[in-house]
């Protein structure tokens, strides 16, 4: 089974772990680079280009990502970021509530988070299952911005803020190995709750400097 390699919330300071992730893809050739959103800080056209070309000139073979809540041109302007990808990062798997398969592996990736001061593909909760409801019971790995409730979820001031029927719906994903988000950037971190392996793979802290590294996970 191939090696994962997972980032998140980067915020344009992607640069700072272009070496980072050069030597771990000499380590790991066959690796898949995983971003969980959060490219951008206000998804200024500028910014999802320099993001896409410098993405797309990592050497991984495959590598996805999905959008955040700050990254506003994926929800506002889909054509604009549909021609930024096909002109500077053809090989960029983008995925937004859909799926893919690589190396044996099912992913499924959804910028979907609660609603919060009406950020970028936000949602209030009464809408926010029919995004869940597409998640495919078989999948492997799931690739969220937002975590689950109780889940790397907790802010500075220990309010828990991830989306319950985002737990609720993990429930019912029998093969799921893997759960990575981000968005929470002061809970980074990696846990194991039956069976399934969650990473919070915020590379910036509270305070938007890059403190973490990336997350490389064998299965």
């Amino acid at each position: 089974m191939p090696t994962l390699v997972f980032i998140s919330d980067t915020h344009t300071k992607h640069y700072e772990i272009d070496s980072q992730l050069k030597e771990i893809h000499q380590n790991h050739p066959d690796a898949i680079l995983v971003h969980a959103g959060d490219i951008s800080y206000r998804g200024r056209v500028w910014e999802v280009e320099e993001f896409i070309e410098w993405y797309a000139s990592l050497p991984f073979k495959n590598k996805i990502m999905i959008a955040g809540n700050h990254d506003f041109l994926f929800e506002a302007e889909p054509d604009k970021y549909k021609e930024i990808i096909d002109r500077l990062g053809q090989d960029i798997i983008y995925l937004e509530d859909s799926g893919i398969e690589l190396e044996g592996l099912k992913f499924w990736g959804s910028p979907v988070t609660p609603w919060f001061h009406n950020w970028a593909f936000n949602r209030v909760a009464e809408k926010i299952n029919a995004h869940w409801n597409l998640i495919p019971n078989d999948i492997n790995v799931l690739i969220t911005h937002g975590p689950p409730y109780l889940t790397l979820d907790a802010t500075k001031s220990g309010l828990r803020v991830g989306c319950r029927s985002l737990s609720e719906k993990i429930k019912d994903l029998t093969d799921l190995k893997i759960h990575v988000f981000g968005h929470i950037h002061e809970a980074s971190g990696i846990v194991e709750k039956n069976g399934v392996t969650y990473i919070n793979a915020s590379i910036l802290d509270l305070y938007y400097e890059v403190r973490n590294s990336p997350v490389i996970l064998s299965i």
